[in-house]
């Protein structure tokens, strides 16, 4: 199993929640300190080099008019990782192109940082959560078909070398195509997409490229990850776990307390989410099927409520001591069938650097050799 840290750079210095309606699209700006900020940014950055020192790969993403992310444009941190660091591969996960107007800058930066990486990158797209919506300016409805015509015109982008072509798609037009520089990896950097739920999953198979969940616990992520392979199976193709990745709250300490003390400080990325209402399922982003499952409450698999314990639980943390964190992954890839990926937010919320750093440092070398073997002796 391949591990990759990940932080979402976050802003945690606001005043009470109970004095604005959401952390996300409507927080003023106010409450930034771009003196802080501007610390925040380079103690990240500090880390992300730190977790390639002590083996571990890189994961970054984007998120836009939230104090949860302080990265509206990943391809910029991208580019300064692409720099600062020398042997771990970066996946940016993601792209959200089922909101971007111009798929084309898209492919054009990711070959740019494929080129500045000397060919460690990992390209994710993503069709971005509901929240994004409002801050993009976009159309709710049929983004998961955007992200799909947007898909194929960055891959052909990409692998057509001999001038320019054009593209006449429903949501997108061309008279002229012909990216420089094109990616350093031949034929393409490889492709991630993430799937929270199985309305896409199989279409990911389709392609082959790795599906990533996200803090979806025991259940969801067997669905997923089961349609994923019944997908590979009926088109008569070859299946490895290394298509499949799952991320979580990771926090290893010397002792199970000093374990669950950091993850504590994780959960501030859960108990921060303050979302007003109106952002949560704009009018055609989710399906009728998942609208009227929200409306009639249908249980999820954690909430701002749940308790460090029911999290470990159901999947969603892990952490502990060295051996209390293999056994929790180990028994959550046991049930879920196997995944090759274990995408680890290390950082969030008022997770100092000290504690980031000793974090990802003791599972680097205390879990992450057995969890190198976990495919072979699963």
């Amino acid at each position: 199993m391949r591990t990759w840290y990940f932080s979402e750079n976050a802003y945690p210095y606001l005043p009470d929640k109970e004095t604005y309606e959401s952390i996300r699209v409507s927080l003023p700006n106010r409450n930034y300190d771009p003196k802080i900020g501007a610390e925040l940014y380079h103690r990240y950055l500090d880390e992300w080099q730190t977790a390639e020192g002590v083996g571990l790969d890189l994961m970054l993403n984007e998120h836009h008019a939230t104090a949860t992310n302080l990265n509206p444009s990943a391809a910029i941190v991208l580019g300064a990782l692409t720099r600062i660091t020398s042997t771990a591969r970066i996946l940016i996960l993601g792209n959200p192109i089922g909101n971007r107007r111009d798929p084309i800058r898209v492919a054009e930066e990711m070959a740019m940082a494929d080129n500045y990486s000397r060919g460690r990158l990992e390209v994710g797209f993503v069709r971005g959560v509901p929240y994004e919506i409002l801050p993009a300016n976009s159309n709710p409805v049929r983004t998961a078909d955007r992200l799909w015509e947007a898909h194929d015109l960055i891959l052909k982008a990409w692998t057509t070398h001999d001038g320019p072509f054009n593209w006449e798609g429903r949501y997108f037009n061309y008279r002229h195509v012909n990216i420089w520089p094109r990616p350093y990896q031949q034929p393409r950097p490889p492709v991630w997409i993430t799937a929270t739920s199985t309305a896409q999953v199989g279409k990911v198979a389709d392609h082959g490229h790795v599906a990533a969940t996200f803090l979806t616990g025991y259940d969801a992520t067997k669905a997923i990850f089961d349609t994923y392979r019944d997908q590979r199976k009926t088109n008569g193709q070859l299946m490895h776990e290394d298509r499949l990745a799952y991320a979580a709250l990771v926090y290893t300490g010397d002792t199970d307390e000093a374990g669950f003390a950091g993850a504590r400080k994780l959960l501030w990325y859960l108990t921060a989410n303050k979302v007003a209402p109106q952002f949560k399922n704009p009018p055609g982003y989710a399906s009728l099927k998942t609208s009227a499952a929200l409306l009639r409450g249908a249980p999820t698999a954690f909430d701002r409520s749940s308790t460090l314990e029911q999290l470990i639980e159901t999947g969603i943390v892990f952490a502990g001591n060295p051996d209390t964190v293999y056994k929790q992954i180990a028994r959550h890839h046991k049930a879920v069938g196997g995944y090759g990926h274990l995408l680890m937010m290390g950082q969030a919320g008022f997770l100092e650097h000290d504690e980031t750093v000793r974090g990802m440092t003791t599972f680097a070398q205390e879990v992450y050799p057995r969890l190198k073997e976990l495919l072979i002796t699963a």
